[in-house]
């Protein structure tokens, strides 16, 4: 009897023994995978696009803008500028710079020509006074503002105090000189603001009719002293008029041809004994007069 010597077992995949799996011919070739990409040692650049290069296009298709600068919305605009979608912020050192003084223009608007200056008032305070200035440098327009105003204001408050009512006038004269200086520059040109509102003249304003408030003063002092003599320079011969009463009596001399005129002066004594009066003729009444240094005494009669 022949027996077959024992056979190793089959492989079910028809692999080669001692091998495992599907043969290589069965399947496709598997490509080789890449190594995995190292990551950077520390002080080594990194790999990757660059700060400020374009990038691949983002979501729905819209460039990724380079950093450092936004992407612009539909709803982003540039800073004090409205109605203007899809403009970038400016870039830095390109925000308008504020306007600032530069030396020869207006101090207060920023015009040229302009030429320094200074307009003074005053404001009288029955007892204190107060001194008022305003510096340039000015324009044509905004200098002319500042004197008219500020005159009109001294004409207005100056006079309130004794020593005020005498320093005001030379305060007002004293803006003429930079007045003239004002009218003979040309209209401002480049102002950055808004110019001082130069307003009406002097006087053509309410104001002005406080000058006939002194004015009228002084004129009745001075035309007081013209046509009104004292009892103290009255002589023989000279009439007056007793506005008071006998027991405080007002005694002023007046003209002769005057209605008013009451008496005429008989005699004049010095001293205030009226016993000497009956000497004249036609002595009636006497009048005397105690002053600071001196005494006298008037003999009165009919006129």
């Amino acid at each position: 009897m022949t027996t077959s010597p024992p056979q190793p077992p089959q492989n079910p995949t028809g692999g080669q023994p001692g091998n495992y799996g599907p043969p290589p011919e069965q399947f496709p070739q598997y490509t080789q995978q890449p190594a995995p990409q190292q990551q950077p040692q520390y002080g080594q650049p990194q790999q990757g696009p660059q700060y400020g290069q374009p990038q691949d296009p983002g979501q729905y298709g819209q460039p990724q803008a380079p950093y450092g600068q936004q992407q612009p919305g539909p709803y982003q605009q540039p800073f004090g500028q409205q109605g203007q979608p899809g403009q970038q912020f400016p870039q830095q050192g390109q925000f308008p710079q504020q306007a600032q003084y530069q030396p020869g223009t207006c101090r207060f608007c920023g015009g040229f020509p302009a030429v320094d200056a200074t307009v003074r008032g005053h404001q009288g305070m029955l007892i204190i006074m107060r001194w008022l200035k305003l510096t340039g440098p000015f324009c044509k327009t905004c200098g002319t503002a500042s004197v008219r105003d500020m005159t009109a204001k001294t004409m207005v408050q100056g006079w309130w105090g004794v020593g005020s009512a005498i320093i005001t006038p030379f305060v007002m004269l004293s803006n003429i000189g930079p007045a003239q200086k004002f009218k003979q520059l040309p209209e401002p040109q480049g102002a950055q603001r808004q110019p001082m509102n130069p307003g009406k003249p002097l006087f053509k304003r309410p104001q002005a009719l406080m000058l006939l408030a002194p004015i009228a003063i002084i004129a009745a002092i001075v035309i007081g002293n013209i046509t009104t003599t004292t009892t103290s320079e009255a002589t023989v011969g000279s009439c007056v008029v007793n506005k008071g009463s006998d027991s405080d009596p007002d005694v002023k001399v007046v003209d002769c041809s005057s209605s008013d005129a009451q008496y005429r002066v008989v005699g004049k004594l010095t001293g205030t004994d009226d016993s000497a009066c009956e000497q004249f003729p036609g002595f009636e009444a006497s009048y005397t007069k105690q002053e600071r240094y001196s005494s006298y005494t008037l003999c009165l009669g009919a006129k």
